[in-house]
C-alpha cells in the first residue's frame, strides 16, 4: 500500500469502471478521478498539523510487476464544504386510550449528526486479487495512516457502504424514495452524484420525517442493508470496531457504520518499533507500516521477536523500503 500519485489516473479509471454502479467514492470519471488525486497531492504537500477538509487516496501495488490492483480512501473530515446528510432510523410511538392499542411507526429522519468525522471509502479491490488477505490490507493500512497523522484527524470515523443495487442496475431505495422527488433514474442520478456529489439531493429532499410505511415494500426491505458485495466489508467494519448505528445513506439507503478512531482494534493494537534484523522465513504475520505522508508505505510482513529485537522478513522488509534501525509500525493480524 501507498499513497496515490498523478500516473495512477490511468489505472483507477479502468478499475472504477469495474464497480458496476453506485460506488460514488470510485466513479468512472476521469475528471473526478483526476480531481482527487490533486486533492491527494495538495493532503501530502501540506506540513503543518491539525484537521483539514482533506482527502487521501492509496493504492495497492504489486511491486513485483508494478500493476496497480487496489484502491481506498480517507476523507479527513466531512460536512466542511457542505452539509453531511444521513438518514437516521428511528421509532416514534403512539397509544390510542380510545382504542386501546399502541402504535409504533418506523421513521427516517433527515440529519447532519456525523459531520466533523473521518471517513473511509472508496474501498476497491480488483476482482482478481480477492485472496491472501488483501482485502484487509487495503482496509486496515488506513486506519494506520491516521495513526501516524493522528493530529490531522478526529475522534470519530465512519464508513458508508454501498445499498442494495438489483439486477437492472437501479436502486429499490432510490424508486421508492428519493426517485419520486426528481424525475431522474438512479442511474441517471448515481452518474450525476459521482461527478457533483450528493447536495442535490439534500437541497431537494423533503425535510421532514419520512414515515418507512408510506414506502413501497422493495425499498422498506432494502433500508439499511449493504449490497451483497459488500457484506464481507461490513464483517471487517464490525470487527474492526465500527457499529451499525441506525444511520443509513440518503441516495441508495446502504448502512453508515460508525466507531471512534482510537478503540479502533488496528490502531489500540498497534506498537512503533525499530528494526532489529531481517530474517528468511518465520513469524507471525503482521501489518507492517512506515513514513509519513507521501512516503506512507503499508504491506503484510513476518515478524519475530526474542531477547528485545524485532526482527522482520527480508522480503517485507524491502517492500517498504525497511533496513535495520528504522522505525516502523506493526499491528496484529485481526
Amino acid at each position: 500500500m501507498r499513497t496515490a500519485r498523478a500516473e495512477d489516473l490511468q489505472t483507477l479509471y479502468e478499475m472504477a469502471k469495474l464497480t458496476g454502479g453506485g460506488f460514488t467514492n470510485l466513479p468512472p470519471d476521469r475528471k473526478s478521478l483526476a480531481a482527487k488525486l490533486e486533492r491527494t497531492e495538495a493532503a501530502l504537500a501540506r506540513e503543518d498539523e491539525g484537521i483539514a477538509d482533506e482527502l487521501i487516496v492509496m493504492v495497492l501495488e504489486n511491486v513485483e510487476t508494478g500493476q496497480v490492483r487496489g484502491t481506498c480512501q480517507i476523507f479527513s473530515t466531512v460536512g466542511q464544504s457542505w452539509p453531511f446528510y444521513s438518514y437516521r432510523l428511528g421509532m416514534l410511538t403512539q397509544h390510542s386510550r380510545e382504542l386501546g392499542r399502541t402504535f409504533r411507526a418506523q421513521m427516517l429522519s433527515l440529519t447532519t449528526d456525523l459531520e466533523g468525522s473521518v471517513e473511509v471509502g472508496g474501498l476497491f479491490l480488483h476482482p482478481r486479487e480477492r485472496a491472501e488477505g488483501l482485502g484487509l490490507l487495503l482496509s486496515r493500512s488506513r486506519y494506520l495512516y491516521i495513526r501516524g497523522h493522528r493530529q490531522r484527524f478526529g475522534d470519530k470515523v465512519i464508513a458508508e457502504l454501498r445499498g442494495v443495487i438489483d439486477e437492472a442496475g437501479g436502486s429499490p431505495f432510490w424508486d421508492g424514495l428519493a426517485g419520486r422527488f426528481f424525475g431522474m433514474s438512479f442511474q441517471e442520478a448515481d452518474e450525476f452524484n459521482a461527478v457533483n456529489g450528493n447536495q442535490f439531493i439534500a437541497d431537494l429532499m423533503p425535510k421532514t420525517p419520512i414515515y418507512t410505511a408510506m414506502l413501497t415494500d422493495s425499498a422498506r426491505a432494502v433500508i439499511g442493508l449493504p449490497h451483497p458485495n459488500g457484506r464481507a466489508a461490513m464483517r471487517m467494519l464490525e470487527t474492526e470496531g465500527f457499529d451499525n448505528a441506525g444511520y443509513v445513506d440518503i441516495f441508495d439507503g446502504g448502512p453508515t457504520m460508525v466507531g471512534q478512531i482510537d478503540q479502533l482494534k488496528t490502531i489500540a493494537g498497534a506498537r512503533d518499533v525499530t528494526l532489529g534484523a531481517t530474517h528468511e522465513k518465520g513469524g507471525d504475520k503482521m501489518l507492517i507500516a512506515t513514513g509519513r505522508r507521501a512516503d506512507y508505505r503499508c504491506t503484510w510482513g513476518f515478524v519475530q521477536e526474542a531477547d528485545g529485537v524485532v526482527s522482520l522478513d527480508g522480503p517485507s522488509a524491502a517492500r517498504i523500503g525497511l533496513e535495520p534501525g528504522a522505525a516502523f509500525t506493526m499491528a496484529g493480524r485481526a
